[in-house]
């Protein structure tokens, strides 16, 4: 039998805003409130609220802390001063991103994580493996008892001020405690998954639906709107961030669907081409195999894709070749239109052999063939 999906502490407020509940990897979350376009175009003029507490939450706690996690990571961990916040991979002894995370550094001994929704167990097994076997460091999992909401948009600022006050503003890539004369605990981060200015607030369930509503309340003169998952993918599509399980999926966990042919997905931080977390001025874990990815010249890597011409959008497994040419050089892995840009078609693919510039054709049927431009994220 099928088990009933998660609700977050906000479920009653979705329902409340219209919002229309789809079953998100085993959590009931709203796809959207208006629409996918109404709510994409408001976090980008002004400001969005999104539930993303189907995200995990770990605290590492330790002696060593900063070492430990540096060397199972892509990150210079050590580098990174108190209150600031970094992204980061972590990958097998294969090369093989396992996943991705942002985290914040608390102090020394103390860090706070953000595993991906899908991959709060894997992560939690895998890090639990690697721990010191004298005990020196420890791992909690505060997921089923924190709630993350995401404030995000030019507004957010102003809108975050006038609910948490102006002591528990941060800046980007910064976190810091809540200032509890608000009413609210838990911590805040200068992060999100948009792009946009903004901030996400974690704070502990039962203080959710009230934040929720204060946040809604107290922004809607400035233009915030709730917004769900549709707009989020769209959001984070402009901006050129990969999606966990999507743009890349550890082969342990399975294969990639969608068309892809079968270990497509299994990438390394070389291969995806992203221009931070990356420091390779220190030993990790997969770092050997990753050193010896980027000496290979058939490997295929991450580009963005913009249509020059109409047609189907471009969508997951769609195959990439050269113009008047039927040799597949890659395959897209996320796609769809641009709300931001007219609704021009964009996308990310694995590609090889081409450079910033060149035009490339997406097969989007046996009979239709896009013109596309190959960029470097983000499209905005």
């Amino acid at each position: 039998m099928r088990a009933e999906p998660l609700r977050t502490a906000c479920y009653g407020e979705h329902l409340a805003a219209g919002g229309k509940m789809v079953d998100f990897h085993g959590f009931e979350l709203p796809i959207w409130y208006s629409s996918i376009k109404e709510e994409h175009l408001a976090t980008r003029a002004a400001a969005g609220l999104f539930d993303v507490s189907h995200m995990g939450s770990f605290t590492f706690r330790g002696v060593g802390l900063k070492a430990w996690l540096e060397s199972i990571s892509t990150q210079r961990v050590t580098a990174l001063e108190d209150g600031r916040c970094a992204y980061t991979h972590f990958l097998d002894e294969a090369g093989y991103i396992i996943d991705d995370m942002i985290f914040a550094v608390v102090s020394d001994e103390e860090i706070l994580g953000v595993p991906n929704a899908t991959m709060i167990s894997t992560m939690w097994q895998w890090f639990n493996s690697h721990l010191p076997s004298d005990g020196s460091i420890s791992i909690e999992d505060l997921s089923p008892s924190y709630s993350i909401l995401a404030l995000q948009g030019p507004a957010s600022q102003i809108i975050c001020k006038k609910v948490l006050g102006k002591q528990n503003l941060v800046g980007r890539f910064r976190w810091q405690r809540l200032d509890e004369s608000t009413g609210f605990s838990g911590w805040i981060q200068g992060t999100g998954y948009t792009g946009e200015m903004g901030f996400e607030i974690f704070i502990p369930n039962e203080q959710a639906p009230h934040l929720w509503r204060s946040l809604l309340s107290k922004g809607a003169q400035h233009g915030l709107v709730p917004v769900g998952l549709g707009a989020r993918d769209t959001l984070r599509l402009e901006k050129g961030y990969l999606l966990s399980g999507q743009d890349f999926l550890w082969p342990a966990l399975g294969d990639a669907g969608a068309g892809l042919p079968s270990g497509f997905l299994a990438r390394n931080s070389w291969q995806t081409n992203i221009p931070f977390g990356l420091d390779m001025d220190h030993e990790f874990i997969g770092k050997e195999a990753l050193i010896k990815s980027t000496e290979d010249s058939s490997c295929s890597r991450w580009w963005g894709l913009t249509y020059m011409g109409k047609g189907p959008m471009p969508r997951p497994g769609k195959a990439v070749c050269r113009i008047g040419d039927e040799e597949i050089i890659g395959f897209i892995t996320s796609g769809g239109p641009s709300p931001s840009l007219s609704y021009i078609g964009i996308g990310m693919a694995y590609l090889k052999g081409v450079e910033q510039g060149d035009k490339v054709e997406v097969k989007a049927s046996e009979r239709k063939r896009i013109l596309a431009e190959v960029t470097r994220p983000p499209f905005l």
